[in-house]
């Protein structure tokens, strides 16, 4: 049995799926400039749950966002 996290998946429509595909946040962000702060933390709470890598450009991208947000906490808890 999988130990779910809410956070890892996220319900969006067929075409803001489309439009995102596979890109991560050096090549792809929310048209929602409002959600970027929450979208950033999730990525990175996921990324963090999991011990996955990121590419210098995603690095890059994600601490770029991250200057604006200086009241957004990242949280997650490690996957098992």
């Amino acid at each position: 049995m999988w130990n779910t996290c809410p956070d890892t998946l996220v319900a969006v429509s067929a075409a803001s799926n489309r439009s995102k595909a596979d890109r991560d946040p050096a090549e792809w962000l929310p048209l929602a400039v409002g959600y970027h702060c929450e979208y950033v933390a999730k990525w990175v709470g996921t990324k963090l749950r999991w011990d996955l890598a990121a590419d210098e450009a995603e690095r890059r991208a994600l601490l770029g966002v991250a200057e604006d947000c200086p009241n957004t906490t990242v949280v997650y808890e490690p996957a098992p």
